[in-house]
């Protein structure tokens, strides 16, 4: 299955250390770049990233990426 792609750049978010989030990895979710449940009945699920430090992170906007669900600037290629 093949994600959409929400937005052609990373999403900065500053993230707290402790703090979970969960990583919209089809590209549907209406409160990108995090899950929202959009993927339910599709093969695709949210990816787990947990803040090891309070800083700003940049999450994957195209889905693309290969460290996903940090940005590897894939989105320059597709």
């Amino acid at each position: 299955m093949t994600p959409e792609i929400p937005q052609r750049s990373p999403y900065a978010v500053e993230v707290e250390a402790g703090k979970t989030y969960w990583w919209c990895s089809c590209g549907k979710s209406q409160s990108q770049p995090f899950c929202d449940g959009s993927h339910k009945g599709s093969a695709m699920t949210p990816v787990k990233f947990e803040a090891d430090a309070s800083r700003t992170v940049y999450f994957c906007g195209c889905k693309h990426s290969n460290k996903a669900p940090l940005c590897d600037g894939a989105h320059n290629s597709i």
